[in-house]
């Protein structure tokens, strides 16, 4: 959620920062700004609406031609999407300048204060109360400033300030919301993503919370909130520039999408021995430990959500280990029955989603073991999180995930597995044979890819649609989740999806001539009871598409589309059936001419409640 990105060296900032800006665009956001420092002033300029605003606004008055400078990206959460609610945001003397992700909780407190010191407010935001408490905490000393107003905030911040009277350092502070500091041959930047500045360094440095840095052309440094220097190691970015452009594609989205079995093969090949077994690098749970966990939870929001939804199922069923999933948002405010005998696995692309964060919280507050699946190294889940695994899948640019998916599920089935022969649930034999099936998945997924030119076609039926419902029974429910979400969030279509058993409790109700039912028919023992309830909603005027695997004739006969996909372990299923169904999403949306990659009032990382 929101971008931030500041630079300060030997060459215009502006430009760089402009650069930056675009990198982050797919983080989601309404308006942008920049602030560059020039003749011995602070130069802001922003605008509401796309980047390419704020480039014509700049071109119409001209480039700032300082040295150092920040920008921004923002999505909207304190006043609507406008010039005067985009970052920066000038303190009262225009001394400072301040660019924000998060919330500030005590905004409200803070700024009566300042109103009534004569602080004139010019925006709906929480961040200008920032600006302005920088000018009544000024002491004369830019750091000291900014370590005692930093400590009279409450809330999440990345921040990043600039002040006129030190023109050749930026000063950033981080609690709860990412931020990397990244040295280069131009000098030094601070970004909310290392995708902002990949293209200028692979060099960088993972700010933790409480943790400010000063930065100079030249140097580099850390410090606690008691202004006490921290040593930090640099560390180096092995992503390929390529891995943020979008290659040719015409969309971030197909181009992850295409990306997803060599996402998986990484994200499975450090975890699986030559020999076939499988070797979690990132937990250090004995047998023993596992067999003592009583329940485990797997709390996440979102996509990582309904990877756990998965989960609970998997899990159950190979090391017969009660799983509850829960949406962080809830696990966090409803006194979860957790303890020592818990084990809470919180699911994350980007590590640093703020509900997310705060179950992890809650649960190691509880006593509980916490175990992370994330993305981004270093990040605030993976640092705080007891285990972690990385899921290796390279930088995700559309807002709809789509191998972070993927990847997380590649790594569900390996937690289940390895708790399995802990829990002796299943024989060594039985974990053989599922290792070597999901080792055939990214295969598999590569022989969906086949299938692409007659999904495009199905998708063409639903240009005008207004609703759909995703039906399907066990794990294919839970694919159904995910893919309702992928449907809704990038087309706009009213989506939902449903426990296919559960429509004669009121969803059927709904039906009517015409609407559009997508039946998931991969859950074998289950096959024929979904095809039931296709032939309810049939027999009310539904237009239904069915999902199943090769070897299931009979849908073509019932339904009026079908899509084939290859078979696997039941299990796996999910890794497989969610594919076609990304697709159907992705051309739905483009033949309705949607932003795909940036879909409205959306945001890749959720950092804010």
């Amino acid at each position: 959620m929101c971008g931030i990105i500041g630079f300060t060296g030997n060459t215009e900032a502006a430009p760089l920062l402009l650069d930056g800006l675009e990198k982050l665009e797919y983080r989601g956001y309404d308006s942008a700004g920049i602030a560059v420092i020039e003749n011995e002033g602070i130069n802001i300029i922003k605008s509401e609406g796309k980047i390419k605003n704020l480039r014509e606004k700049i071109a119409k008055s001209h480039t700032p031609k300082g040295f150092i400078g920040i920008g921004h990206t923002r999505w909207a959460t304190h006043g609507k999407p406008s010039d005067e609610n985009a970052h920066p945001h000038y303190s009262k003397s225009r001394r400072f300048a301040v660019v924000h992700n998060g919330i500030i909780e005590n905004f409200a407190e803070l700024k009566e204060e300042l109103v009534a010191k004569g602080y004139i407010f010019h925006s709906e935001t929480d961040t200008e109360v920032v600006a302005h408490l920088l000018d009544d905490c000024y002491d004369g000393d830019f750091f000291s400033t900014v370590i005692t107003m930093t400590k009279r905030l409450v809330g999440s911040y990345a921040l990043g300030i600039v002040c006129k009277d030190v023109p050749d350092k930026i000063i950033c502070v981080k609690k709860a919301n990412p931020l990397i500091v990244a040295v280069s041959d131009k000098g030094n930047f601070i970004a909310s993503d290392i995708t902002a500045v990949l293209a200028y360094t692979r060099d960088v440095y993972t700010m933790q919370d409480d943790e400010v840095a000063i930065l100079s052309e030249k140097s580099v440094e850390f410090f606690n909130l008691d202004g006490e220097p921290i040593n930090k190691e640099i560390e180096k970015v092995t992503w390929n520039v390529d891995a943020a452009s979008k290659g040719g594609y015409e969309h971030f989205m197909i181009k992850e999408i295409k990306e997803q079995p060599e996402a998986i093969r990484a994200t499975l090949s450090p975890r699986i021995t030559p020999e076939g077994k499988i070797n979690l690098d990132g937990i250090s749970l004995s047998d023993e430990q596992i067999r003592k966990f009583k329940r485990i939870y797997i709390t996440a929001c979102g996509s990582a959500y309904h990877v756990g939804v998965v989960g609970k199922y998997v899990i159950e069923q190979l090391a017969r280990i009660p799983v509850e999933v829960d949406l962080a948002s809830e696990f966090r405010y409803r006194y979860p029955l957790v303890d020592e005998d818990t084990l809470v696995i919180l699911i994350s692309q980007s590590g640093t989603t703020a509900d997310t964060l705060e179950a992890l919280r809650e649960a190691k507050r509880r006593g509980a073991r916490t175990l992370s699946i994330v993305n981004v190294v270093g990040s605030a889940i993976a640092t705080e999180s007891d285990d972690v695994l990385y899921t290796w899948a390279g930088p995700e640019i559309s807002v709809a995930t789509t191998k972070a998916y993927s990847t997380q599920l590649s790594l569900i089935y390996l937690i289940a597995i390895k708790f399995a022969l802990a829990t002796k649930a299943i024989t060594d034999s039985v974990a053989d044979e599922l290792i070597a099936e999901i080792l055939t998945l990214p295969e598999k997924i590569e022989q969906i890819f086949e299938l692409e030119e007659s999904i495009k076609r199905i998708s063409e039926r639903y240009t005008y649609l207004h609703h759909a419902y995703f039906i399907g029974r066990n794990l294919d429910y839970a694919v159904a989740l995910e893919a309702s979400l992928k449907l809704k969030e990038i087309s706009y279509i009213h989506s939902e999806a449903y426990a296919a058993g559960e429509l004669k409790h009121g969803t059927i109700s709904l039906i009517e001539p015409g609407t559009s039912v997508i039946a998931l028919c991969c859950t074998e023992r289950l096959v024929e009871k979904t095809i039931s309830n296709a032939k309810e909603v049939m027999a009310r005027g539904a237009e239904v598409l069915c999902v199943t695997t090769e070897d299931n004739r009979s849908c073509a006969n019932i339904c009026d589309y079908t899509i084939y996909i290859p078979k696997t372990h039941p299990l796996l299923m999910p890794s497989l059936e969610v594919v076609p169904l990304q697709l159907l999403g992705y051309y739905t949306a483009k033949s309705r001419k949607c932003d795909i990659d940036q879909p409205r009032n959306l945001a890749k990382s959720v950092t804010v409640e």
